[in-house]
């Protein structure tokens, strides 16, 4: 191996490259060359283009819908456990099947439990993720697991809008710890939303718990999926005399009509990373990149530096 050669290399899966392609960058070296075979029959097959025998591979893959993602990620980890990597680290900005981290009902698997065993199986020897549904995901692995947190990237935006009469808001209760977390550092206000729901994406009632009048709100989550919760608090706080209301949410997965419901709601702007990418753009939508944040830690993992001075919250 040439000694000009770097110790580690980037690569990526086919629905990620768009991200990956910035964290090289970020990183300072190429994204390295991968291939993908197909039959006819949909089966694929990637392939490194490269040498990677004895290197520290970081392997970039969103798991978003559909599986295909999963599968093609779990492929490229076995293809470079078999072409001897040393390190095999897999970078998962979105970490998919996160909401099934427990039995709610009977009779139902947790998923998240059993992607963390097949990237195991598959030869993963580090998996790095962000804003986790469920921060307890990490107990799932027996490899090391880096849970980055995307208020890193979302505070010294928030501080730069310099608003006046902040409140951070959560839009359930499950989130309370994430904005409990975001108003100390910003010394603001907490409200929190009590919703019931009749199904999967479905609310039936929702309440506000706090006082919102004359204030800027900024709603934070992890996700969001249809839209339909977001826009329903933000039109409530509207209701309740809140002289803004804009959302902060780490993972855009922005399903079924939500662009629609997020332009007709009364959200001055929604905030989100480029860990899943967006459809199609929105004048309400505004993307900070988690690129410089994974490339630097990536940077610190592979000289092995601490990375608690990353986490904010």
């Amino acid at each position: 191996m040439s000694h000009l050669e770097p110790e580690a290399k980037i690569f990526a899966c086919s629905q990620s490259v768009y991200l990956a392609e910035k964290i090289a960058k970020e990183y300072g070296i190429p994204l390295g060359k991968v291939t993908m075979s197909t039959y006819s029959d949909g089966e694929f097959q990637p392939s490194y283009e490269e040498s990677i025998r004895g290197l520290r591979v970081f392997i970039v893959c969103s798991t978003f819908p559909t599986a295909d993602n999963l599968m093609e990620l779990l492929l490229m980890i076995d293809a470079a456990k078999r072409a001897s990597a040393r390190h095999i680290t897999a970078v998962m900005p979105y970490f998919g099947w996160a909401r099934q981290d427990r039995k709610d009902k009977p009779r139902v698997p947790i998923g998240a439990k059993l992607v963390a065993n097949l990237l195991s199986a598959a030869g993963a020897t580090r998996v790095m993720t962000m804003d986790l549904h469920a921060d307890q995901i990490q107990g799932f692995f027996e490899k090391p697991v880096d849970h980055l947190f995307a208020s890193t990237i979302f505070l010294p935006y928030v501080e730069s809008l310099g608003l006046e009469n902040l409140t951070i808001a959560s839009p359930d209760m499950g989130g309370s710890k994430r904005a409990y977390a975001y108003s100390k550092f910003l010394q603001s206000d907490v409200v929190i939303c009590y919703k019931q729901r009749k199904a999967a994406n479905v609310i039936d009632t929702m309440e506000l718990i706090g006082e919102v009048k004359g204030r800027n709100v900024v709603l934070v989550d992890d996700m969001i999926d249809t839209g339909g919760t977001l826009a329903k608090a933000a039109d409530l706080m509207i209701e309740k005399g809140a002289l803004s209301v804009r959302a902060i949410c780490t993972h855009p997965i922005l399903s079924g009509g939500a662009y629609e419901k997020i332009e007709n709601s009364k959200l001055t702007e929604l905030i989100v990373t480029d860990s899943i990418p967006l459809k199609k753009e929105s004048k309400k939508i505004r993307v900070v990149s988690c690129a410089p944040l994974f490339a630097e830690v990536m940077h610190m993992v592979h000289h092995n530096n601490s990375i608690s001075g990353k986490f904010i919250m």
